[in-house]
């Protein structure tokens, strides 16, 4: 097959191309900045004992876990303008990513925190620890090895679904490649040059999770 691949073309958009993953990157790394942040405290307000700020919390995380990501994307690119909120496509794009991921990573820290055994922060209590401390010296020391692989799972899927912001003409890898294909009728060549782009990206992230998981985890001693 690739005996027929136009590589002269791919080289031509090349240029194209490297914008589009420049852009995919940085779209990549705000957002889950942003998810990381909202997720934390989405988790904080669900594991809080007030009613007013537990049950937002909840309503959130089970609404866009229930949606798919294209509907979300949709809805705040179509449904803002109608609220007088002129938003550009790439901010509304990483709005969605944000949302979305936001809840995923809510409910793998409360995951990681509810792993912790009460015989740990009862034995905390005991010595005179406040909240505070305890979530600083037992529950998020050993909450950070528990959930350090999945959340960079949940990283790696958040830029494979930055795609779906070609559907709103923002210009990311996806999006270069459908320009390719309208000007020279080469899908073929086009979305391998994608599929190249998002395998570099990948195993990029894998690396970064197969370290964690040698450096990061906590394990037992020896």
């Amino acid at each position: 097959m690739l005996v027929d691949f136009n590589f002269r073309i791919i080289f031509e958009y090349l240029p194209l191309f490297l914008t589009g993953l420049k852009s995919t990157f940085l779209i990549s790394v705000v957002s889950i900045i942003l998810a990381l942040i909202t997720g934390i405290i989405a988790c904080a307000c669900r594991i809080s004992g007030i009613k007013t700020i537990r049950y937002p919390a909840i309503a959130y995380i089970e609404i866009i876990r229930s949606t798919p990501l294209l509907v979300q994307i949709y809805f705040l690119y179509f449904g803002l303008p109608t609220l007088g909120l002129r938003v550009p496509e790439i901010q509304t794009g990483i709005l969605a990513l944000m949302l979305n991921s936001g809840a995923y990573i809510a409910e793998i820290i409360r995951a990681g925190i509810n792993s912790v055994d009460e015989g740990q922060l009862e034995a905390g209590t005991s010595s005179g620890l406040n909240y505070f401390q305890r979530m600083r010296f037992i529950i998020l020391p050993q909450a950070l090895g528990v959930t350090i692989p999945p959340l960079l799972g949940q990283n790696i899927v958040l830029v494979k679904d930055s795609a779906l912001l070609s559907l709103i003409s923002v210009m990311e890898l996806t999006r270069c490649g459908q320009t390719m294909t309208s000007e020279r009728f080469m899908p073929s060549e086009a979305f391998f040059t994608v599929a190249f782009f998002y395998m570099c990206i990948y195993f990029c992230l894998k690396a970064v999770a197969d370290w964690s998981q040698r450096k990061l985890i906590f394990r037992e001693a020896y």
